[in-house]
């Protein structure tokens, strides 16, 4: 599965790399109504529930299917400002049908709607389905949808309210301490493009992002994600790029059509491993779901072997354990070292432990 951004007929400086106040702050409410998802920062989560006045925390919970499981789009800015402010007079200007959709989208809990002809402002077939599906995600996603198809611009001035308040009681004070980072993260990724070009600064954004070169001026920025879906970054003008501090491990696209495309990317973060593509951690699982190559893991997990030793151990060929030992170390499983004419193989325990504890344990044990 994957997510494609066209960029056909595109310049490489129509794509930017630039910080947004309010995708980071969009970023913290999701790690605090998900904090299961971002282990890292389980210190933060805590300490600012606790300080967060309670009539806030409620007013959160009743809007954080906005961000909870996936985030409303006008959250994550296609051109993103210098303040909050300027960002939420931009999400003003959205028109409510725009506005809408955007919001049904996660009040459901399903992008299907996003997709339908008919608008859910006015027909009444829309409506019907769309308060079905809010229903079924829970009465506080069916209140909130009932509102805000009844009232779009009241519900518009009680979400800008929250995100201000938001603002004042803790995303201020964590915007300046993380601003500089991402500015500069921005401008190494701007510097890698003028330079060397998308394919290298696309690249350093994530392992997870590819640029597809299709022949004949076709170009498409290829993302591996759950969804199966397209987006217009010639048609939109550009594409843009958001590095964000409080988003890993997410990797989020905006791609919906009427918006222009956004990837929204955690910064590399001193003592974490960077991230690996789903593809690698596929590879890596299968290459220990062979019995054999999990015994060998086992053996060397231990300690390094040479191949006649761990041949030796379990009755196999040299030429077999070499097969097998190949698999592991293209799975990046694997350190070697040389003693005089011997290699010694052990198992990479810090790559390993990346798919679990369970699994270190395991092999270990």
């Amino acid at each position: 599965m994957s997510l494609t951004i066209d960029i056909t007929g595109l310049s490489d400086e129509r794509l930017l790399f630039t910080p947004s106040p309010l995708a980071e702050l969009s970023a913290m409410l999701h790690v605090l109504a998900e904090p299961a998802h971002h282990p890292d920062l389980h210190g933060w989560a805590a300490s600012t529930t606790a300080t967060v006045p309670p009539a806030l925390a409620e007013r959160l919970t009743e809007a954080e299917f906005l961000w909870r499981s996936s985030r409303a789009d006008f959250l994550v800015p296609g051109i993103p400002g210098a303040t909050l402010a300027e960002e939420l007079d931009a999400v003003d200007r959205i028109d409510d049908e725009q506005y809408v959709r955007a919001a049904l989208v996660t009040a459901c809990g399903i992008s299907r709607l996003a997709h339908r002809t008919a608008s859910p402002l006015t027909d009444p077939e829309a409506q019907e389905r769309a308060r079905e599906l809010a229903l079924a995600r829970g009465p506080r996603q069916a209140d909130f949808a009932d509102r805000l198809l009844t009232d779009p611009p009241a519900v518009r001035a009680l979400v800008r309210r929250l995100l201000e308040d938001c603002a004042d009681a803790f995303f201020a004070d964590a915007w300046r301490r993380v601003l500089p980072e991402l500015a500069a993260d921005a401008r190494r990724k701007t510097d890698l493009l003028v330079r060397h070009g998308a394919v290298e600064a696309l690249a350093a954004v994530s392992s997870s992002i590819v640029l597809e070169d299709e022949g004949e001026g076709r170009r498409r920025i290829v993302v591996d994600k759950l969804q199966d879906n397209t987006a217009n970054a010639t048609g939109a003008g550009g594409a843009t790029f958001i590095p964000t501090a409080f988003g890993r491990p997410h990797l989020l696209v905006v791609s919906a059509a009427g918006w222009r495309p956004v990837v929204q990317y955690p910064v590399a973060a001193p003592g974490v491993p960077e991230a690996v593509s789903l593809a690698v951690v596929q590879q890596r699982l299968e290459a220990l779901a062979h019995p054999v190559r999990l015994r060998l893991a086992r053996t060397i997990a231990r300690g390094p072997h040479t191949t006649g030793e761990l041949a030796a151990a379990w009755q196999l060929s040299a030429p077999e354990v070499s097969r097998h030992l190949a698999v592991l170390r293209r799975a990046g499983l694997l350190t070697t070292h040389r003693r005089g004419r011997y290699m010694l193989y052990q198992l990479d325990l810090a790559g390993s432990a990346r798919l679990g504890t369970d699994l270190l344990e395991a092999v270990l044990r």
